[in-house]
């Protein structure tokens, strides 16, 4: 049985730090102590001396672009850039081609993670207008939860229909995951942009045409919706101050039925980040105003946001340097997303016990995702090190996503991925894969 010792380091962990030692037997975590001494020659001993052990990152919102869209990404090329970045599980979105929105399709999904995935995985569901029928064949015990595009962002997987969308809300006890944007909205401002300047809008006008009252609107009546129902609902990628105070912080997590994720991008770009990144960072929701910014933070620390998460949506550098219509929006963001988070920690936006709570604790709990996301006896040992004080710049080489780019290249961050451990095999070790992981497929406490 496969045996490591992680030895001398600041362990991360539900709302504490503390020195001390990990063993690892097998696929589990066996015992966390002060001090544990070595019980076999064949036991690997890391020492951890100087580093932060925390548990993997869960990241709750991806998109692997497999199957039919695997020019730009696929599950083996993009979860092994997460294991790099110290993410050991993904829940990956279901607007691929062909859409996840039937349960055979998703299946299929499933079947390729089996094979290829370096991390652990779940699927969401696509809700769409007419597969409720669908919808209500989904096992909770085995998908990640259902997603709906309240937005534009992809096309017909948009659910706009006020009936379908009560019915959907009425007929599952799924977590809803909801991209939150109104369509209504969206299409006015850009109706107005393209009269004044065609099909080459400048970048900078993107938070204007996707903008704060078509965030609002459409989270508000997601809420609204959510309260008539009483369904389970989360929104993703907050990226308005405004919308922040929609969310409360009076109960715990697993108390909350309504709750709310803010993704890296959102809490590290602004509006004034267009003029030198150009469409690198077009998202949607759009990247906003330094305020914007600011009000995602606060509302992060003060738990009114429970979740971080990535948004990984990798796109061809020759997609993105299309004009503003045709330039697809999103980014890839897998491999540095926590140092990233590190490096706010280093400027004192967010402590590292918030980190976790919010990366790996919070995930876990509020998808009931079984023996994940915590450094405890008997969980899953997804278990990443992480040294605070290792300088490394983002440049071409050492970008692992298959697009081959990122909006943070360029950018020297101060904390390195040391290690990382997918269900107690060591993967990633000091900037080398030095196993190949096989990710399992998450189950759930439903």
């Amino acid at each position: 049985m496969n045996t490591i010792l992680i030895k001398n380091a600041e362990i991360v962990n539900e709302g504490r730090i503390f020195r001390g030692d990990v063993l690892v037997e097998g696929d589990r975590i066996s015992e966390v102590s002060e001090t544990i001494s070595v019980k076999s020659s064949d036991t690997k001993v890391i020492d951890g001396d100087g580093c932060y052990l925390i548990p993997g990152m869960i990241d709750d919102q991806v998109h692997f672009r497999e199957p039919g869209l695997t020019h730009k990404a696929t599950i083996e090329t993009e979860s092994k850039a997460a294991v790099a970045g110290g993410i050991t599980t993904f829940i990956e979105m279901p607007n691929t081609v062909p859409q996840a929105t039937t349960i055979e399709l998703l299946e299929q999904k499933f079947d390729i993670a089996s094979e290829t995935s370096w991390a652990n995985y779940s699927f969401m569901f696509g809700g769409t207008n007419d597969n409720l029928e669908e919808i209500r064949k989904v096992d909770p015990t085995k998908v990640a939860g259902l997603k709906l595009f309240l937005g534009s962002s992809t096309g017909n997987m948009l659910v706009d229909n006020p009936d379908v969308l009560e019915q959907i809300f009425s007929s599952t006890k799924l977590v809803i995951s909801a991209h939150c944007e109104d369509e209504a909205t969206i299409r006015e401002n850009l109706k107005k942009q393209k009269a004044i300047y065609g099909d080459d809008i400048p970048i900078e006008l993107h938070p204007v045409i996707r903008s704060e009252k078509a965030c609002y609107i459409s989270s508000s009546r997601a809420i609204e919706l959510a309260k008539k129902t009483g369904a389970r609902l989360h929104v993703f990628h907050l990226s308005t101050e405004k919308e922040t105070h929609l969310f409360g912080n009076k109960k715990p997590l697993k108390d909350k039925k309504i709750t709310s994720e803010v993704c890296i991008h959102h809490l590290w770009f602004t509006d004034e980040d267009y003029q030198t990144k150009g469409t690198k960072i077009k998202w949607n929701p759009a990247v906003k105003t330094k305020a914007d910014r600011e009000g995602l933070w606060k509302a992060l620390n003060d738990d009114r946001i429970d979740v971080i998460a990535t948004d990984h949506a990798p796109h061809t550098l020759d997609e993105k340097n299309s004009n503003y219509t045709n330039a697809p929006s999103g980014g890839p963001l897998v491999q540095h997303a926590l140092v990233a988070l590190m490096e706010m920690f280093h400027r004192g936006k967010i402590s590292v016990e918030k980190i976790v709570q919010k990366t790996a604790h919070n995930p876990a709990i509020l998808f009931d995702v079984k023996d994940r996301g915590f450094i405890r006896p008997g969980y899953k040992a997804d278990l990443v090190l992480i040294n605070p004080q290792a300088p490394w710049t983002v440049n071409g080489q050492n970008i692992l996503y298959k697009c081959g780019w990122s909006p943070f290249e360029g950018t020297t961050f101060k904390s390195r991925i040391t290690h990382t451990l997918v269900n107690g095999n060591l993967v990633y070790e000091n900037s080398k894969f030095v196993g190949r992981s096989r990710g399992e497929r998450i189950t759930f406490n439903r």
